[in-house]
């Protein structure tokens, strides 16, 4: 790290957020890898806890170097190691390869905003370690026979759309889903049953009245997603999957803070919006956007409360800001 060129917004809000989230991760992994029984399972959560581990060293070094308040994050004050299983082996694998597959769109943008080359070579590294992770987890994860997305026909030859009702036409008949509206559909509702376990667990064990109505609030709206999701594949004749709900134990202690697990609820919600983003610009039938649309707006909502919620009990640290270069009065 030889190069000492001043850090850009981009750049000090990456290793910033960089920071946090990864020593959220590295609570969470930890504590799976507890508690994990199944062998394969338990040695991709040691990658994953060594990476994370490896991640948060270098981090260290950039805010060192730049004379930069390392954040406090997470720590082991926020994990308790000795709380009983929440979660099955099943649910851990599929947590990790959805938290993989996050991990490997911020690691993409995070390279493309950095200007400096030791930055670069850092994410690059990130991006790397998740996406050999990833490739375990789907192994893993397709040795297991678990579900997978809806299989579609190879097509007999090349086809234009040279119909407008392709996009609008949302009564009647319509047309059948094409295989990028399906499987953007399929995942997002893969990502509401992962969510909907972790915030049921944190139902389950947390104890703060504030955290609970909003843990409520945010399962209804889950289910509302998971409904919309499986009753448009369930039209299309196409595969659904299966809840995780029963993947969450009867334990009654919390294995994390009430803080940790408000947290990783935001996470949560700003992934689900992400995607759903995602899936509304590549969709080409009306209805299918505007249901994306609807649940954007419904996931916007319970950002709003989880930032009043996380202020109003001072577990939320304050972003860097730029320099005050107003005139005083």
């Amino acid at each position: 790290m030889q190069n000492k060129q001043r850090l850009t917004a981009a750049e000090i809000s990456n290793l910033w957020l960089h920071y946090i989230n990864e020593t959220m991760s590295l609570c969470v992994n930890k504590y799976m890898l507890n508690i994990i029984i199944d062998k394969e399972i338990q040695n991709i959560y040691k990658i994953a806890v060594k990476s994370g581990q490896n991640h948060i060293t270098t981090l260290k070094d950039f805010f060192h170097q730049e004379d930069f308040p390392v954040p406090k994050g997470f720590s082991e004050s926020d994990v308790n190691m000795e709380a009983p299983p929440l979660f099955t082996d099943k649910y851990c694998l599929f947590y990790i390869m959805s938290m993989t597959m996050q991990g490997l769109q911020q690691y993409g943008l995070a390279i493309s905003l950095c200007l400096r080359k030791d930055m670069r070579k850092f994410y690059f590294q990130c991006y790397q370690d998740t996406m050999d992770l990833f490739d375990m987890v789907m192994d893993a994860f397709i040795s297991r026979n678990f579900e997978v997305p809806p299989f579609y026909s190879t097509p007999n030859k090349v086809e234009f759309i040279n119909e407008l009702s392709y996009v609008t036409d949302v009564f009647g008949t319509r047309r059948k889903m094409n295989a990028i509206e399906a499987g953007n559909i399929y995942y997002n509702l893969e990502k509401s049953k992962i969510m909907k376990a972790f915030i049921l667990a944190g139902q389950q064990v947390c104890k703060d009245k504030d955290v609970l109505d909003f843990f409520g609030k945010f399962i209804n709206a889950l289910n509302d997603h998971i409904g919309t999701f499986t009753t448009l594949l369930i039209n299309e004749n196409l595969t659904t999957g299966n809840t995780l709900d029963t993947e969450v134990t009867d334990s009654t202690i919390s294995p994390f803070s009430e803080r940790l697990f408000m947290f990783h609820a935001g996470l949560f919600i700003v992934s689900g919006i992400t995607y759903y983003t995602a899936a509304l610009v590549s969709n080409m039938r009306a209805d299918l956007t505007w249901n994306c649309e609807k649940s954007i707006l419904k996931d916007l909502s319970g950002l709003g409360k989880f930032g009043k919620i996380m202020i109003k009990k001072g577990w939320i640290e304050k972003p860097p800001f730029a320099n005050d270069r107003s005139t005083p009065d």
